[in-house]
Parts: structure tokens; sequence; C-alpha cells
């Protein structure tokens, strides 16, 4: 059965941390009929409005309904107009001006005390590329850009040596053992779940060999990364989740940060609800920024 058979025959499917169901398709593509002049950017600004699918800080989220209906045209399931311009080259990491240490300096490999106390930097939009070439070059599962509401965190040492980038973004959208350690319903998940980031990058450079570097990153940005999300997007987070995968890691720096394994994924991809997708399997770890951050999560004036 295909995914469109699938969505025609069942309540919907979650595409673009959107949940999807047959009538949004087509009002989408009532949209794109009843206006065949308009461009790609003119249809994403008009479903937007539509929907009134907003950020917390009231800006309209027109790139990611344009993200979410370039998914539906790669699929087929609608027809979007001919681009009016080619898309703008890929940036790869070697186009990303060098700021971070990629190439090894030379090992460090000294006690964590010796390199306290840490810079960590939150990143804007001017300084974040390197960052974005650091993932890409080293991390296992390589970088292609964020997509939604996300920080971006440098961690230097005291002399100014890159150590480490820790990226937080947008949580999975559905998430079994996580839903049930919070108590939530569908329902109250879709209105609370912007107050969850999750950690989708972690990467200490690959030189960098210093014990409990790991877990005292993680606990220093736990103490401030409620505060930075306030700042940039006017609302506050309760709970950090993260997916460490069982084959390639233990998860040790998260245990020694007090973060709470609450069970593990199906080894299915978050938007394969329809076929037999296989994709390694991750534990699934949680960390309460505040007290009672369940209770927080399922009710709006706790």
């Amino acid at each position: 059965m295909s995914e469109l058979q699938a969505l025609s025959r069942t309540d919907g499917i979650v595409l673009q941390g959107r949940f999807l169901t047959p009538a949004h398709l087509a009002e989408i593509k009532t949209v794109i009929s009843a206006h065949p002049g308009a461009s790609r950017n003119q249809l994403s600004i008009l479903l937007a409005q539509r929907w009134n699918w907003r950020s917390a800080s009231g800006q309209l989220k027109d790139m990611a309904v344009r993200t979410l209906m370039l998914k539906l045209h790669t699929r087929g399931w609608i027809l979007l107009p001919e681009r009016r311009r080619a898309p703008s080259k890929r940036t790869t990491a070697q186009d990303i001006p060098e700021l971070f240490d990629t190439t090894a300096p030379g090992p460090i490999n000294d006690a964590l005390n010796i390199l306290l106390p840490l810079q960590i930097t939150a990143l804007t939009s001017q300084t974040v590329k390197p960052f974005h070439r650091a993932l890409a070059l080293h991390h296992y599962l390589g970088f292609r850009g964020p997509v939604g509401e996300n920080i971006a965190y440098q961690i230097c040492d005291r002399s100014g040596r890159d150590l480490a980038c820790v990226l937080f973004g947008a949580a999975a959208w559905k998430v079994a053992p996580r839903d049930t350690w919070i108590g939530w319903s569908p329902e109250i998940r879709q209105k609370r779940l912007a107050f969850i980031a999750n950690n989708s990058r972690f990467l200490i450079l690959p030189w960098v060999k210093v014990p409990h570097l790991a877990s005292h990153i993680l606990g220093r940005i736990a103490r401030r990364i409620s505060s930075d999300w306030q700042t940039k997007y006017r609302r506050p987070l309760y709970l950090l989740e993260t997916f460490v995968e069982q084959d390639r890691f233990k998860g040790a720096c998260y245990k020694a940060a007090n973060w709470i394994r609450v069970g593990q994924t199906q080894g299915r991809s978050r938007q394969d609800r329809y076929s037999a997708l296989q994709v390694p399997v991750k534990d699934i770890y949680l960390y309460p920024l505040i007290p009672h951050a369940a209770r927080r999560l399922r009710h709006e004036n706790a």
C-alpha cells in the first residue's frame, strides 16, 4: 500500500511536524487551483495565513509550509507551479569559512579542571556557519542544516580552543515512551510540544579526549537553555529529549548528567507510519528543566 493510499484510508500522517489529513491535502490543492498565477513562495504564504501557522513569537511559518508542499510535490501528491528561478547551489562543508578548528590542531587530552571555565556561546545566524561545517565534517550523521526553531552552542576551553558543538531543535512529533512519561493526550501534545527541545547533534571534536567533558557540557547547557530559548523565541522550555543509537553509543554522558532513559524507539523512521523502513534502534533520554515538568506539559495552567 502506498503512503497516499494509506492517507486516504486513515486519519492522517505527520509531515514537517504537522498532522496532515486528507482534508488538509484537499485544501492545499484548492489553494493551488484558486491561484493559478501564484509562485511557490506566494502559495506558501497564503497557506500559512489560512492555517494561521505561526511560531510562538507570532512569525508566519511560510518556510515550513513551503517545505511541506515541496515534500508533497516530490511524492506526487500535489502539483506545484514551476520554479521561477533555479534553486541556489547547496552549501557544502568546503563552502563554509572556517572558524572552528576543523582539522586536528593537536590532541587535547588534559584533565577537565585544566580546561575550566568553559566558554559556551549561543551562536547567531551570522556566526553559525562554521558550526555547521564542523558538524558536516565530523559528526557521524553529517549535517545539512537545521530546520525550524533551534539553538546552536559552541564550546571552547578557557584558552579559546574549540572543543565541541551542540545543537538543540524541535522535538519529535510522536514518541511513545516520552508521551507515556508525560501522560498527555494527542490534542495536548499538539499544543504543548513546543516546550520540548531535542538534542539532535552533540559533537566532541575527534582530537578532544577529556574525561567527563560531555556530561559537564550537558549540565552547563541545561542550566541556561530555557533562558536562551526564551530570549530567542519568547517561550521557555520544560523538557529536553535526545535519541542515542544503541549500536554506537552507551549514552554514558547522558546518564552521568542525570538524563532519564524512558525507553527505546521501534526501529522505524518517525515519518514511516505505513511501511517497514528499518532504522537503528535508539534509546530515548529525557531531562526535565523544571520541577513537575510532566504536569506542566500536560496542563496549560499548571
